[in-house]
């Protein structure tokens, strides 16, 4: 049910500042990006740059109305479909189109397809080789399914976690991509699935196994009449925890699109509560990804909660809870922490109650440091233990002082 864009560009910096990778690929800019948007327009692309977003929907015409934005492009096309490689004519006017936008300054990435089945790669493959080969420094994106797809969607077999790992195994090993996405919704009527963090753990193992960034699409509406519309400290929630699992990016789902509540734009293009509430997160999301791009994540754990994929801290965690001076709820916190190699210098705290916030004390075996996600600056605690105010879903970076 959704997908997401991607990222590319040659090493160029537009003058807002937004950078583009060089060759060979990598994300650059952490991504905030959305699924299903309105039509692209100047009042559009400002919106979407007003709101923090830099991977934005577009067609190849529209791609320089976001250089004058500072805007990254996903491009949509009927042409990059595998059918075409097999209609000579139509595959000569996809080469065309290649060489057109490879070289524009706002192009980022060639959008493919969302939810594909296990059945379809070795098409896939093949497109994604051609476009490769043509033009090896961007992105061909594709969008996987969640772990509770069923078996006859995923075009695997086994459990939960058998049929979804030979998923993710197939499509690494036969298309070969250059980032994993996924989308994963949890927030219905009454209550909340408990794939989340099974999902983000199976993407984040297959991930460093092969060496991929990823990036997490995340619930901003309803669809259904048993699906909730998430709440702003609901998407803190969701932004971060997936800066603490390590992705380089995220996407909501959705921007705007018929039969849906909620979202970030009404019908009318005006922005909804929710657009208000991932505004400062989309910058925060940034600055902290940021931070923790040249670092490598060594371990996730939760103190409480124990939903599938959810793993207790061990012993010898450097980053510790002292229980007896935090306020905490049921839900615990997440600490993901990271490294330049396996030792941990560097955490992110989650608060895993959305609607109340907690007080944690974490203890170090260094003094630590804060990281301010708004200046981008580091604040010295000059102690080895930190009381951190963490809102409802809310989170904060710490790490060794350096």
């Amino acid at each position: 049910m959704k997908f997401i864009t991607s990222f590319f560009a040659l090493a160029i910096v537009l003058l807002t500042g937004t950078s583009f990778a060089a060759d060979p690929w990598s994300v650059g800019t952490p991504i905030v990006t959305y699924y299903a948007g309105p039509t692209m327009s100047p009042q559009v692309a400002q919106q979407m740059k007003d709101g923090n977003f830099n991977v934005v929907w577009c067609s190849e015409s529209q791609l320089d109305l976001l250089k004058r934005h500072g805007l990254r492009g996903m491009v949509h096309d009927g042409l990059l479909n595998p059918a075409v490689l097999d209609k000579p004519d139509q595959s000569q006017k996809l080469d065309d189109l290649i060489a057109r936008v490879k070289n524009h300054p706002a192009f980022y990435s060639y959008y493919i397809i969302d939810e594909p089945s296990a059945t379809s790669f070795k098409d896939l493959a093949r497109l994604t080789a051609h476009l490769r080969e043509r033009d090896p420094v961007h992105m061909p994106y594709i969008n996987l399914f969640p772990t509770y797809a069923n078996n006859a969607q995923l075009g695997t077999s086994g459990d939960t976690t058998t049929a979804y790992r030979a998923y993710l195994n197939q499509f690494v090993d036969v298309v070969k991509p250059m980032l994993l996405s996924w989308d994963n919704y949890q927030f219905y009527k009454n209550h909340d699935g408990n794939q989340y963090f099974l999902n983000l753990a199976m993407i984040r193992t297959k991930a460093q196994e092969a060496n991929l960034p990823f990036l997490n699409i995340v619930q901003a509406a309803s669809w259904e009449p048993n699906v909730r519309v998430p709440v702003p400290d609901e998407m803190r929630y969701l932004v971060y925890t997936t800066i603490a699992y390590g992705a380089q990016g995220i996407s909501y789902y959705v921007y705007q699109a018929v039969n849906h509540k909620g979202g970030l734009a009404n019908p009318d293009g005006t922005t909804t509560p929710l657009y208000d509430a991932v505004k400062p997160l989309n910058a925060e999301f940034i600055a902290i990804v940021s931070q923790l791009q040249p670092l490598k994540s060594t371990g996730v754990y939760h103190t409480s909660l124990k939903d599938p994929g959810c793993e207790p801290p061990p012993a010898d965690i450097p980053f510790k809870i002292d229980a007896a001076q935090s306020k905490l709820m049921a839900r615990g916190l997440l600490l993901g922490n990271f490294a330049k190699d396996q030792k941990p210098t560097h955490t992110v705290v989650v608060n895993l109650d959305y609607k109340t916030g907690v007080t944690a004390t974490i203890t170090a075996p260094a003094k630590l440091e804060l990281f301010d996600s708004i200046t981008r600056k580091w604040t010295p605690t000059n102690t080895p233990r930190v009381e951190l105010n963490l809102q409802p879903g809310g989170g904060q970076l710490i790490r060794l002082a350096q």
